[in-house]
Order: C-alpha cells, then sequence, then structure tokens
C-alpha cells in the first residue's frame, strides 16, 4: 500500500511540475509579445506569433478586422525601436490542456488613459508555444 501511494505521489508531482513548466513556456511567449508592442520591437513581437496567426481586433475606424501578425506589428513601426512607448502589460491568467492554451493580459496606456484585455490561444508548436489567436476589448470607462 506504501507503494502505491509513493508512486501516485510521484506522478502528481511531475504532473505539477510539468504543468508549470508548460506555463513558464507560455509566460515567455507572452512576454515577446508584451516587450515586442512596449518597446517598439519588431522582431520580438512578431516571433510571439505564427506565421499564419488570426488577429481579430477592432480597427482606429471602429470596424472589426482581421489582422495578421504583419499588418499587426506595422502598428508600432513609426515609433523608435526600443523606446518605452507606454504600454504597461500584465499576465492575468493561463490555462493549459495538452498542447493548447488560453491567456489572458491587460494592457494599459499611459498612466491608464486606456485599458485593453487581450485574450489570446497559443499552440505548442516544434518551435515552443506560439500565439495562433489574439482578439481584444477596450474597458476603460471612457469607450466601450
Amino acid at each position: 500500500m506504501k507503494k502505491v501511494i509513493v508512486v501516485c505521489i510521484a506522478i502528481f508531482g511531475f504532473q505539477i511540475s510539468q504543468a508549470q513548466t508548460q506555463t513558464e513556456a507560455i509566460a515567455k511567449t507572452l512576454q515577446k509579445y508584451m516587450e515586442g508592442s512596449s518597446y517598439n520591437k519588431l522582431e520580438l513581437l512578431e516571433s510571439a506569433f505564427i506565421q499564419n496567426a488570426t488577429l481579430y481586433l477592432t480597427g482606429r475606424d471602429g470596424d472589426f478586422k482581421r489582422y495578421t501578425p504583419k499588418e499587426y506589428t506595422a502598428f508600432f513601426k513609426n515609433k523608435k525601436k526600443g523606446e518605452f512607448n507606454g504600454r504597461v502589460a500584465k499576465i492575468l491568467a493561463t490555462e493549459v490542456i495538452k498542447d493548447i492554451a488560453t491567456a489572458k493580459v491587460e494592457i494599459a496606456g499611459p498612466n491608464r488613459s486606456w485599458v485593453y484585455i487581450d485574450l489570446f490561444l497559443l499552440k505548442k508548436t516544434e518551435k515552443g508555444w506560439l500565439i495562433i489567436s489574439k482578439t481584444a476589448t477596450r474597458i476603460d470607462e471612457s469607450k466601450n
């Protein structure tokens, strides 16, 4: 009986450590997104996405549109690379199910003048965890 309990504890411990490792790997991918978009590092930002990722966002004109990673990173192209642009980001939640995951990230502008919640779908690939889809909504009171 003791052996069965020890084996069960060992398996449970292994599963927890694997989940933590996957969560840390996902956080690294999200960090590429957050640093890339906050410091205008287009290559770093684009590296967080799978090449054919789909981003569903409301554009400046108010229309809901689909963007590619290249189109999205172009939003930051006229900013000085490496200079902080005021976007502060933090991971609010992640959930891993085998080789897929979801993540929720808060993105706030200077002095929290605007706040978005970004939702991500991620997939574990041979290159590691990559964002396969993203959407966002503005949650501050000035605009709904």
